[in-house]
């Protein structure tokens, strides 16, 4: 069997892991958290493309067909590389600008994300390609990532942590919010409450899915249904990851650990 592999640095890529496992039901997702390293966001390009290259290359070993990098930052700063480097298909993200601008009535669109995520080459491209007449406001969100990360998802914290950023783009006018880090969509609910009905909240992880539904038809690969559907895999704390899958995506099956040991992923 060959894997369907996603990771990111923590558990922010789960919000399109739960899209990919709708999209294709019954298929083997391989799922590794990167929590040694969480958050990428705060790390430099150089340190996250050597962090990839060397995920890419551990769930190429454990038999991944097909990777994803259900990671804003980390499809930044090394989906170009990862590419060069590696024969299998490689999925990436990439924060909807297009999409948002071709439904914005304002003429002004939010972003939110990391400060890796705005750093990299491949944003300024998009919005050279497709930000024509159209204002987009880069929003970082520092925090957002431990939030979900620590699970406070609700009360008081948890709005007054999301207005802080999201309030003054809409007092900016902008009505459309493009989700930019894959964590940010556990926040959604809050996200779309203090932005009210006249914005919309879009999240590329539906289409991310759809493109992976695309690249692993093309592959004709092959389900050996003997072998376990899902596995979720974390370099962090397990007990701390399997109460995580178990509050965001309601799984509570068993979790692996790989340890990172002088620059190489092993388990």
């Amino acid at each position: 069997m060959r894997w369907i592999a996603l990771f990111d640095s923590g558990v922010g890529g789960l919000s399109v892991w739960r899209e990919v496992a709708q999209e294709l039901p019954g298929l083997p997702l391989l799922y590794l958290a990167d929590q040694a390293h969480c958050p990428y966001g705060v790390r430099p390009q150089a340190e996250i493309r050597r962090i990839a290259q060397e995920i890419v290359r551990w769930l190429i070993a454990q038999g991944a067909g097909v990777v994803v990098v259900a990671c804003n930052t980390a499809s930044a700063a090394a989906l170009y590389h990862l590419r060069e480097r590696f024969t299998i298909p490689i999925v990436g993200m990439e924060p909807a600008v297009k999409p948002a601008v071709s439904r914005t009535r304002s003429g002004r669109v939010g972003v939110l994300a990391t400060p890796g995520t705005f750093q990299g080459e491949p944003y300024a491209r998009l919005l050279a390609r497709y930000a024509h007449g159209v204002e987009v406001i880069a929003q970082p969100c520092p925090g957002w990532v431990e939030h979900v990360e620590d699970g406070c998802l609700g009360g008081p914290e948890t709005m007054a942590l999301v207005a802080r950023y999201v309030r003054p783009l809409c007092d900016a006018g902008v009505d459309e919010l493009v989700l930019g880090c894959t964590h940010y969509a556990f926040l959604r609910p809050w996200i779309e409450q203090v932005a009210g009905p006249g914005v919309d909240v879009i999240d590329p992880a539906p289409a991310v899915a759809r493109q992976t539904r695309r690249v692993w038809e093309a592959l004709g690969a092959a389900v050996d249904e003997e072998r376990p559907t899902y596995r979720f895999v974390t370099t962090g704390d397990p007990p701390r990851f399997r109460a995580q899958l178990r509050r965001l995506i309601g799984w509570d099956g068993p979790v692996e650990t790989a340890q990172w040991r002088e620059g190489t992923l092993i388990g």
